[in-house]
């Protein structure tokens, strides 16, 4: 069977292939291919940075003084371009003009065209807006809100006065909201009335007043209509009120390492923490994303489906730098049936598409074949991230969505805003794999003893800084928590958190968090490599798994969920655990399969493998609020089946 599902047709015509031809002219080297560039930017990583600035022409008010410094070789606490200035909103409004900047799309058939000169107006008012509050550079601005129009233009105001922004998917939940909002203290607050989701809409009145009493920080509330519903919420103003309209919006520039968002941690294991993250680290890294590894440009049309509580959406609003068209849509992706995004792709003949891995499975499951009845003749690229693409949805893709599309698999995470691996398109792509590593990100997979492997697993790090490193934890004291997240495992070096192995040929395997690692008889094992084999099992929806100590090991036991009127019965237990030793190995193999009605999962979807865990052993899960459905967790409490050793 051929491991390679796409190679690149015309490699000549991208941009990645223009920057290894810049680098080799001005270098006087020759970079035989994709690795070749890599090697070449981790060896002179100032170089490579520096050059990137230049390629995609960032205009510093002042030049940089130097590139990189660091105190005693230390990779914690390494500064960038220190000395330059610039401004990240004149950079994401550079394009003026009737093209198309955003689509905006929800539930119940809203469709909306905003230029690129009309959102520069819109942007202009907004940040008049917040000047008239009083907000000033370095203030903390904070949304609740859709994926729409009203966070990107609230976002750009912030960037091109120098606020920080920071938001939160409308359907957090109360303590969710406050856990994440208090630590940060927003001035003004930007909430929706509401939102539809699966055919119904929900107000956030009560919210709203809730936060407003107990944020003492929120000096006004900024009502953005998406139901048009009528508020009575003090220190509130509607959006067409607070807008300032009539003076074009003029642009200061900031220190490279200025803050402009903060993003939250998941917070399943306790409060979530708020990692700042620095205008210019975060404008280079997703200028090489977007432009270089993703290869999109002015003409493409990229819908990522994402809230506004997940890092992808930073990452996705960074395509205006590109001068592209955004598709925005907010909604149940599965309503009102699992065809809705194809539809979607479609109808607006979107040319890039970012998704979870999730929503793919879904759709799997579902059978959903849109190559059977859509044109999605437009589209070349499908972006997935969340959790591993596993092996057999890439021959779903193909078989099932567009046949000759390249699948871009990319990970990284709200700790970077970004990726450390991710699509190329000078490179084929090989099934069940990222395909390679990110330009300038020198990452290495690490044994327990610091020692870099291929082709093996182990922990994923970082050993060279690189500009898109958190500035720092909000009110992080010595940045103590900083240090604990990031280089407590391996000394000066970042670590992850993830298991994954990097392949013969430069590609990647994430097989899952390290903190939810199995141990069985000493053998390390990554969750994701007993999730990939239940993935053939028709009658389990979802599954979670968790490690056991149990006689001075660790016994792995499996939850799952199945399909309405199927029994967990000895045959299903049967076929589960010859599917998992068959495609694992014996040591994957589950010594107890248990079925629970559901799996607790993140606001964002994502496994809480580590909850599940705590919720067995009789700990508190200190942050609930994090979850979509905390309710689950209720049926992994009190199980005779899983009684400790005592």
């Amino acid at each position: 069977m051929n491991d390679i599902t796409w190679t690149p047709k015309h490699p000549e015509q991208s941009k990645m292939y223009a920057f290894k031809t810049h680098i080799e002219a001005k270098y006087e080297v020759s970079l035989a291919d994709y690795q070749a560039l890599h090697s070449w930017s981790v060896e002179h990583i100032e170089s490579f940075w520096q050059e990137l600035a230049l390629f995609f022409e960032v205009s510093f008010t002042t030049p940089a003084t130097s590139i990189l410094k660091q105190t005693n070789g230390d990779m914690f606490g390494a500064r960038w371009f220190e000395g330059a200035t610039l401004n990240v909103g004149e950079h994401l409004l550079k394009r003026r003009d009737d093209h198309p900047a955003l689509v905006v799309i929800d539930e119940t058939g809203r469709r909306e065209v905003i230029t690129y000169q009309s959102l520069f107006e819109e942007v202009s008012a907004c940040a008049a807006g917040l000047k008239a509050q009083g907000v000033v550079e370095g203030d903390r601005i904070a949304g609740i809100l859709p994926n729409s129009e009203f966070a990107i233009i609230a976002m750009l105001a912030c960037a091109s006065i120098g606020a920080i922004w920071s938001s939160c998917s409308p359907d957090f939940g109360i303590k969710a909201l406050r856990d994440r909002l208090s630590q940060i203290e927003p001035k003004v607050l930007f909430i929706c009335d509401g939102y539809h989701y699966h055919g119904k809409a929900f107000h956030l009145e009560e919210k709203a007043q809730e936060l407003i009493n107990t944020l003492p920080s929120i000096e006004k509330l900024i009502l953005c209509p998406v139901l048009q519903a009528t508020w009575q919420v003090e220190k509130s103003l509607t959006w067409d009120a607070f807008l300032q309209r009539g003076e074009a919006l003029t642009f200061k520039a900031f220190p490279f390492d200025h803050p402009w968002y903060i993003l939250f941690s998941s917070g399943t294991t306790g409060v979530p923490k708020c990692i700042v993250h620095g205008t210019g680290g975060v404008l280079l890294q997703h200028y090489k994303e977007l432009a270089l590894h993703s290869n999109l440009s002015a003409e493409d049309k990229l819908l990522f489906h994402t809230t506004c509580g997940w890092m992808m959406w930073n990452w996705m609003v960074s395509g205006l730098l590109l001068g592209m068209t955004l598709v925005l849509y907010d909604g149940s992706p599965l309503y009102p049936d699992a065809s809705r995004l194809f539809n979607i792709l479609a109808e607006e003949e979107v040319t890039a598409f970012g998704t979870g891995a999730r929503f793919l499975a879904a759709t799997e499951k579902r059978n959903v074949t849109p190559n059977e009845h859509l044109d999605l003749s437009a589209l070349k690229t499908i972006f997935s991230t969340g959790s591993p693409l596993l092996p057999h949805q890439f021959d779903y893709i193909h078989n099932h969505i567009h046949q000759e599309i390249q699948v871009s698999s990319i990970s990284g995470g709200t700790d970077i805003v970004s990726c450390f691996a991710l699509g190329n398109p000078l490179m084929p792509v090989y099934r069940g794999e990222l395909q390679c590593l990110g330009l300038g990100l020198d990452v290495k997979i690490f044994d327990e003893h610091a020692q870099s492997m291929v082709d093996e697993t182990g922990e994923l790090v970082c050993v060279q800084p690189f500009p898109c490193m958190p500035l720092s934890f909000w009110k992080d004291e010595k940045n103590l928590k900083y240090k604990q997240a990031y280089f407590d495992t391996y000394e000066g070096v970042w670590a992850h958190g993830d298991m994954a192995k990097i392949t013969k040929h430069g590609g990647l395997v994430i097989y899952g968090r390290s903190d939810a690692t199995l141990n069985p008889g000493g053998v390390r094992i990554g969750t994701a490599e007993i999730y990939r084999p239940l993935e053939h099992i028709p009658e389990v929806i979802d599954s979670i798994v968790i490690g056991q100590p149990w006689h001075g090991d660790v016994r792995i036991i499996l939850f799952v969920k199945l399909k309405p009127s199927t029994t967990l019965d000895r045959s299903l237990i049967a076929s589960i655990k010859h599917t998992i030793r068959e495609q694992a190995s014996p040591r994957h193999v589950p010594a107890i399969i248990l079925e629970v009605p559901d799996i607790p999962r993140t606001i964002n979807g994502k496994l809480v493998e580590v909850a599940v865990r705590q919720t067995i052993e009789g700990l508190p899960v200190k942050n609930l609020g994090s979850l979509e459905n905390p309710e689950a967790l209720e049926h992994f409490k009190h199980r005779p089946e899983l009684e400790l050793e005592q």
